[in-house]
């Protein structure tokens, strides 16, 4: 495994922590919820459904933008700029393990 890859990885792992985290709160459960599924929703439609690792993670580079966009566009909530950045780790995470050479 690349080092770039490897550090990806353990974005997403330390973001989906900190985003399992943040769910306990229900005020802030909903919001994050939703941001979750409209960036899983875009990995879906950048990505497609039969990728590899390296190809998440490409899509990864450069994911701030789309993802702001994509939350700004569909769901912007008071605060929410702080918190895409984790809600986009927890979903690249969730993402990963449907890769085809996924390993745990």
């Amino acid at each position: 495994m690349s080092a770039d890859l490897e550090g990806a990885r353990r974005d997403w792992e330390d973001g989906s922590r900190r985003f399992e985290r943040a769910c306990e709160d229900r005020g802030q459960a909903e919001r994050l919820g939703v941001q979750f599924d409209l960036i899983s929703a875009e990995l879906r439609r950048r990505v497609g459904s039969t990728f590899t690792l390296a190809m998440l993670s490409a899509a990864y580079v450069g994911s701030d933008a789309w993802m702001l966009h994509a939350v700004a566009e569909h769901a912007p909530t008071p605060g929410w700029v702080r918190s895409v950045s984790m809600a986009g780790d927890a979903a690249f995470h969730v993402y990963a393990r449907g890769a085809v050479d996924y390993t745990p």
